[in-house]
């Protein structure tokens, strides 16, 4: 457990574009999304969403259907199975 909060710290505070991704963890949570689907919901530029799902895949914390064209992106089990640490911490970095 003390890995995984180390990780989603570093993700979500201590990196660069953790707020979008924050942002973006939170709407696949709610529902599967493509990266069109993303841009449009956040009012992200496209590539900068392309870039935070590579940041989210390559740290697992989310997977994605198999292909190109279209992927959808699901929550891994690693956040499924944190999601309230993960909502705890969204919640104390939205205080500041």
């Amino acid at each position: 457990m003390k890995a995984v909060k180390r990780l989603l710290w570093w993700i979500l505070v201590g990196s660069s574009g953790g707020i979008n991704r924050g942002r973006i963890l939170n709407l696949i949570l709610e529902k599967p999304c493509n990266a069109n689907e993303l841009s449009i919901v956040l009012k992200l530029d496209y590539k900068t969403v392309r870039h935070h799902l590579e940041v989210l895949q390559k740290n697992h914390l989310i997977i994605s259907s198999i292909g190109d064209y279209g992927k959808v992106y699901f929550p891994s089990s690693m956040l499924e199975e944190n999601t309230e640490l993960f909502k705890e911490i969204i919640n104390k970095i939205g205080k500041k």
